[in-house]
């Protein structure tokens, strides 16, 4: 079973002036992407120099998730090069799925805890590419909280969401998702 330290993860997110060493980036998974997604990663230069942050601030696909990234105050986190991440990044039709005002609720300034915690549920460590995903395995997120993987016929999906397609970057891996994966309910 996959277990990543909670503490690491939520000082790693915390933190601004991340300085971990970054190891070199995973190969792409082999999910099957859909159409959306598989566009977004052919746009995409995979690159020892891009991050987590301009991996999503490239993608038209994810402009929902890069104004709640600027919301939530962890634009530099992601933007570390030193960072080693594990970030499902739901599409802009991910949130669409939320109910209706959920997203532009949650970009108010006054639900910025709530969103930062959305946020670190979607951000694991280290990076863990999809062909390392079994079926069970369980991950600790920068929240504190877990998602489980599930392998079904080739396919991934963490929690409900399906992995759709990976874009390996400098500091982590991004795997796009279809849909966002809350927090339980505590």
């Amino acid at each position: 079973m996959i277990r990543y330290l909670t503490i690491a993860a939520v000082i790693a997110i915390a933190a601004c002036d991340n300085e971990a060493s970054s190891g070199s980036a995973p190969a792409a998974s082999g999910a099957t992407p859909v159409a959306t997604a598989a566009a977004t990663q052919e746009s995409l230069a995979q690159s020892d120099t891009k991050t987590v942050w301009t991996v999503a601030t490239g993608s038209p696909d994810h402009t929902t998730l890069v104004a709640a990234v600027k919301a939530a105050d962890l634009v530099e986190v992601l933007a570390s090069p030193g960072g080693v991440y594990t970030v499902f990044a739901p599409t802009n039709a991910a949130f669409d799925k939320l109910p209706k005002g959920t997203a532009e609720d949650l970009l108010k300034p006054e639900k910025k805890p709530d969103l930062r915690k959305i946020l670190q549920h979607h951000v694991g460590i280290p990076v863990v590419a999809t062909k390392d995903m079994k079926d069970g395995d369980t991950m600790t997120m920068a929240d504190g909280g877990h998602v489980t993987f599930h392998v079904k016929n080739g396919k991934v999906m963490v929690e409900g969401a399906n992995v759709l397609a990976s874009v390996p970057t400098a500091n982590g891996i991004v795997h796009v998702v279809d849909a966002v994966i809350l927090p339980a309910a505590k």
